[in-house]
């Protein structure tokens, strides 16, 4: 068994859409981000990634790179299963946390949990997501950003 760990911060921009696990969030700001800057399924790359030992999602699917502007992150996710599989790696579990002071996001968690876990072919069983607030703490609680964490195992 190996463990990883995904760690993710965007600010929050007018004019772009929020999306957290494959779920667009009615909000008046998005992420701003090369790609469509979920912070949630980035966290979730690098989590398994890093397990892997195979880099990290700027390696991977580089912001320099016009293929992936604007870029579904849960395709980058559905890419990122299939470079695990082909190294001989399963997924165990996933557990996360998004931190963010506004929306609430509890009645988006169920959804952004089978969309991760249909991504990554596992059930929804095997994937956490939380959601906390900082208290009007730091850049997500300043309502300037939103921040994900991640941690997985994966077996070989």
């Amino acid at each position: 068994m190996r463990i990883g760990h995904g760690y993710d911060v965007h600010r929050l921009a007018a004019g772009r859409r929020l999306i957290l696990g494959g779920v667009e969030i009615p909000h008046p700001l998005g992420l701003w981000g090369h790609s469509d800057a979920d912070v949630l399924t980035h966290a979730v790359i690098d989590a398994l990634l890093g397990a892997a030992a195979l880099g990290d999602i700027g390696q991977l699917f580089p912001d320099g790179d016009e293929r992936y502007k604007d870029a579904d992150s849960i395709e980058l996710l559905r890419q990122t299963a299939l470079k695990l599989k082909a190294a001989g790696y399963t997924i165990g579990n996933i557990d996360s946390t998004v931190a963010a002071e506004k929306p609430k996001l509890a009645g988006y968690i169920s959804q952004m949990r089978e969309n991760i876990a249909a991504a990554l072919d596992i059930s929804p069983e095997q994937v956490g997501v939380k959601a906390t607030t900082e208290e009007g703490l730091g850049i997500t609680g300043g309502e300037k950003g939103m921040a994900a964490y991640a941690v997985c195992t994966i077996n070989n």
